[in-house]
């Protein structure tokens, strides 16, 4: 029997009875696989490791530890809340690094999108491995492992992974939702009490805000890049438009414009709304926006966000434009 393939007779997960059940006996089979011994967790803040970490704590408390990294690219308040959920509401072993400056630092002056990732990938890497090493008794690797990971990957987990770690920090691994699709994992987040906000959290990137401030990134633009981007999410969902849009983000490139602001010209820099709507991620479609909602978003960003002085909306579906930018 392969373990890594999904039974045909699996019933989808689509109510809590049936995550309930899951639950149960991924609680039954973690604590049979890991006995005693300790479980080391990335914890990123995202829908499939949080889940993992949440069924986890269930099955084993204290035995696991959540190690969240901040790299100072996610959006506004994301750790923070991991803070809260996991380490105050949860109770979960949770060491927290900021590892920001450490990030923002190896990142100066870096403009190429794809040595920006390598640079972020493999500083997560070292810094993981720098407190792993300060764990004792870790036998075992928890990973956020989902099905369409394995079929994209023909069975090697490529992305969002602690691979590349060295050889002699090689665990054995636990993915206990390794065999259900991402709407099953949000239903079983929910029936383990995790928050609305923390399941349903649209996509983000592995380098996160790394890959929408656009260019080489600088410690303003990206706060300045964070603020906006906050405003967004806060109008969309006080709008109703959080739950209809796939996927809604602010990118800033790396360029100025001028502007008029109390009377005197004003050099900012552009906030680009992209707001789309897709069921595979192959291809996306544009979300209308409705016009007064986009003045107040307009309004807000360019009166509260020190360095931006313009809006702009990204009207381009994929093909032909990617969902990120870089």
């Amino acid at each position: 029997m392969d373990l890594n393939k999904r039974p045909n007779d699996m019933a989808r997960i689509n109510n809590k009875e049936l995550a309930d059940a899951f639950i149960s006996e991924q609680v039954a089979l973690v604590r049979e696989q890991v006995g005693d011994k300790k479980v080391l967790l990335a914890l990123s803040g995202g829908v499939d490791s949080s889940v993992v970490a949440a069924l986890l704590v269930k099955a084993i408390g204290k035995q696991l530890v959540c190690v969240h990294v901040n790299h100072g690219l996610m959006r506004k308040g994301e750790s923070e809340q991991v803070i809260e959920v996991f380490g105050k509401q949860l109770g979960a072993t949770l060491v927290y690094v900021d590892a920001s400056e450490r990030f923002l630092d190896k990142l100066s002056g870096v403009d190429a999108p794809e040595k920006k990732r390598k640079i972020i990938g493999g500083e997560f890497i070292r810094v993981f491995e720098e407190e792993a090493r300060k764990i004792n008794d870790i036998e075992f690797l928890a990973q956020g492992t989902i099905y369409p990971d394995i079929l994209e990957s023909d069975g090697v987990k490529a992305h969002h992974n602690v691979g590349g770690l060295p050889e002699d920090l090689k665990f054995e691994l636990v993915e206990p939702v390794k065999l259900l699709y991402k709407d099953e994992v949000r239903v079983v987040g929910s029936a383990l009490g995790l928050p609305d906000d923390m399941v349903y959290r649209q996509p983000f990137p592995g380098p996160g805000l790394g890959v929408r401030c656009l260019g080489a990134i600088t410690r303003d633009r990206l706060e300045a890049l964070r603020e906006a981007d906050a405003i967004l999410r806060e109008e969309f969902d006080k709008n109703g438009l959080a739950g209809k849009v796939w996927q809604y983000f602010i990118a800033v490139p790396d360029m100025k414009s001028v502007g008029v602001k109390d009377g005197k010209r004003y050099e900012g820099w552009p906030a680009i709304i992209r707001a789309v709507n897709t069921t595979d991620a192959m291809t996306a479609t544009i979300e209308e926006i409705p016009y007064p909602l986009l003045h107040r978003i307009t309004e807000r960003i360019t009166s509260e966000v020190e360095g931006i002085n313009r809006v702009l909306l990204d009207l381009t579906p994929k093909p032909i434009g990617t969902i990120e930018w870089e």
